[in-house]
């Protein structure tokens, strides 16, 4: 389903206000469509929905689901460290404010700041959403070499000085988990892969 008309389907399950509609559609877009945006933007959230439709039956609360994924990213700026707080503190004013309930506004906002460490949480939906979000890692070594550098442009304003500290944490950060991904499905599709690849852009440091 194109993302428009996902995002459509889903606000116009809580409200009829066609302009709020599109209001929130053109903030969403415009976000995502920032030129320092080369890998999240708006095919990153088109993929993620790929990956958690396989999943669709095991998720308990889609719509919410569906809202973290839309909101998740849309605060990105490399230069902050609670880009994850901000885009969930967004996400519980604007669903808000079209009376989405209090305790699933709660829950989007748990796993829209879950993608920060993408631990193992309680709430299986967020261990879904999350494993989602990282299934790039599992991809084939092209896609996921292709993924690095688009990382890498998005954090161009750093020199490697700086960057290559960095991303070697993320690195090592993610391969000493005891497990990557949280979930039976995704542990099945990426896991061995994403090892690998992270092992090896690892390795070229």
């Amino acid at each position: 389903m194109e993302l428009k008309t996902r995002f459509f389907e889903l606000i116009g399950r809580q409200t009829a206000d066609a302009g709020l509609a599109n209001a929130y559609w053109a903030e969403i877009e415009a976000a995502h469509s920032n030129k320092n945006r080369i890998y999240h933007n708006l095919t990153h959230l088109e993929n993620l929905f790929l990956e958690l439709e396989q999943v669709k039956d095991q998720i308990d609360d889609w719509n919410t689901v569906s809202w973290a994924v839309f909101y998740h990213d849309i605060v990105y700026n490399v230069r902050k460290q609670d880009n994850e707080e901000r885009s969930a503190d967004l996400a519980v004013k604007r669903l808000s404010e079209i009376a989405y309930p209090k305790e699933q506004v709660e829950r989007c906002k748990m796993q829209i700041i879950a993608t920060k460490s993408h631990a193992i949480m309680d709430d299986q939906d967020a261990n879904l959403f999350t494993d989602a979000d990282l299934s790039i890692l599992g991809k084939n070594w092209e896609t996921y070499e292709a993924y690095t550098k688009a990382i890498r442009k998005e954090y161009k304003i750093y020199p490697n000085l700086l960057y290559k500290p960095g991303r070697k944490k993320v690195l090592m950060h993610f391969l000493e988990m005891e497990r990557l991904f949280k979930t039976a499905h995704f542990v099945e599709l990426y896991e061995v892969e994403a090892r690998e690849n992270l092992g090896k852009e690892l390795g070229a440091f």
